[in-house]
C-alpha cells in the first residue's frame, strides 16, 4: 500500500486524494484552514468547454475531463452520499453582431470535428431558454451541450464525505508520509516561486454573488463576459470580476455591485431576485495559463498540481486520474504545456 500525503483541500487535493484511495493508496489530507477554503470555495462553479478553434493540448485535456465528469461526480456521490450539484446543463450564449455569427457558424463544424460526437455546438434562430435567455441582438443564440455545472461548496463537501467514507478525514496537520503532493493554490505559487527562484504564478481576485431564483433545471448563460449558473439548490450564480492588482484578498467592494446590476439588466429574470450571498478570494494562476502538475523540480517524490484558476473544477477529473497515475504508479501523461517548467519557460 502506498503512502500519500496531500497538502491542501481545495478542488485539486480533494480530488487526487480520491483518485489515490480509488488505487489503494494509504491518504492523508493536510490543510490548516479546512475544506474549500480558497479559491475552491467559490459560488459559480461554470464548467465551460474553451472555444473549439485553434485545438490544442489544453482544450483536448479539459475535453476529456469534461467527459469523464458525470462518472466521476455520479461515484462521489454513490461513496459518500453527499449530493454535489452536477448537471450537464449546457450553456447558452447570445449572437450580438453579424460578426459573431459568422463566427458562431464556424465553430459548429469545429466542435463537430473535436467533441468526438459526444457534444454539439448548434446557432439557433430561435430563443432556446425564453424567459430565462435574453433577446439576442443578431437574432440568433449559440447552445453547447458540453457545458456542465456544479455548485463549488457542495462538491467539496461531496468529495469529503466520499473520502470519509474511506476513513480518509481532512487534517490540519499530520506527520509526513510517503509522496507529497502540493495542492495549496496562491500560497503554493509563492512557495514553489521563491524555491525555484523565478515566479511561476500569481493570484488573480475574483468576486461573484449567489442569488436566490430557481432555475435548476434551465442551462446557463453566458452574455458579454457574465455567468449566470443555474445550481441545485435554486440559486443562482453570477461571476465574476478579475482583479489583478487588489489590497484586500478576502472582500467585496463596488465592483460586485456593478456585476450584479449588470446581471440584472442583461438577465431580467434576475431583476428581482434577493443576494444571497457574496463572495471574494483569489485564484491561483500559473503563468503557462493552464494547470501546473507533475514533479517539483529538483525535490525527489514532491509533486505539483496548481493553477486551476477559473477552469479547476472542470479540470479536475482528469487532473485527478494523471497526478494519481504519475504518483503511485509513476506513469506520465501529463501534457508538455501543463509541466512546471512550462512556466519557466524552459
Amino acid at each position: 500500500m502506498t503512502d500519500v500525503t496531500i497538502y491542501g483541500a481545495g478542488i485539486f487535493g480533494l480530488s487526487i486524494a480520491w483518485a489515490c484511495v480509488r488505487r489503494g493508496a494509504r491518504v492523508q489530507v493536510v490543510d490548516p484552514h479546512g475544506p474549500g477554503a480558497g479559491a475552491s470555495g467559490g459560488l459559480v462553479g461554470a464548467l465551460a468547454p474553451h472555444a473549439p478553434e485553434r485545438w490544442n493540448e489544453k482544450k483536448q485535456f479539459q475535453l476529456e475531463s469534461l467527459l469523464m465528469a458525470a462518472d466521476f461526480w455520479r461515484e462521489v456521490r454513490v461513496a459518500g452520499g453527499r449530493d454535489p450539484g452536477y448537471r450537464r446543463s449546457g450553456r447558452v450564449q447570445m449572437v450580438e453582431n453579424e460578426r459573431g455569427l459568422a463566427l458562431a457558424r464556424e465553430r459548429v463544424g469545429e466542435a463537430r470535428a473535436h467533441w468526438q460526437g459526444e457534444a454539439v455546438w448548434q446557432v439557433l434562430e430561435r430563443n432556446p431558454a425564453p424567459g430565462w435567455a435574453p433577446d439576442s441582438p443578431a437574432g440568433a443564440w449559440v447552445l453547447d451541450t458540453l457545458s456542465a455545472r456544479m455548485h463549488p461548496c457542495m462538491a467539496g463537501a461531496a468529495l469529503v464525505a466520499a473520502l470519509a467514507a474511506r476513513g480518509v478525514a481532512v487534517q490540519a496537520e499530520a506527520t509526513p508520509r510517503g509522496a507529497m503532493v502540493w495542492a495549496t493554490g496562491v500560497a503554493g505559487l509563492v512557495d514553489l516561486s521563491a524555491a525555484l527562484g523565478r515566479e511561476v504564478g500569481n493570484g488573480v481576485k475574483g468576486q461573484s454573488a449567489l442569488l436566490a431564483h430557481d432555475a435548476r433545471d434551465l442551462p446557463q448563460l453566458y452574455v458579454e463576459g457574465l455567468h449566470a449558473v443555474p445550481h441545485a439548490d435554486g440559486t443562482v450564480a453570477i461571476g465574476s470580476t478579475s482583479e489583478r492588482e487588489y489590497e484586500v484578498p478576502d472582500t467585496t467592494d463596488a465592483q460586485l455591485d456593478a456585476l450584479l446590476e449588470k446581471a440584472r439588466a442583461l438577465v431580467p429574470a434576475l431583476a428581482d431576485a434577493p443576494v444571497v450571498a457574496r463572495w471574494a478570494g483569489v485564484r491561483p494562476r500559473a503563468l503557462s495559463r493552464a494547470p501546473m502538475l507533475g514533479e517539483w523540480p529538483g525535490r525527489k517524490g514532491h509533486f505539483i498540481a496548481n493553477g486551476g484558476f477559473k477552469i479547476g473544477f472542470g479540470m479536475a477529473p482528469k487532473v485527478a486520474e494523471v497526478m494519481a497515475e504519475l504518483v503511485l504508479e509513476g506513469r506520465d501523461a501529463i501534457p508538455q504545456g501543463f509541466r512546471v517548467q512550462a512556466s519557466l519557460g524552459r
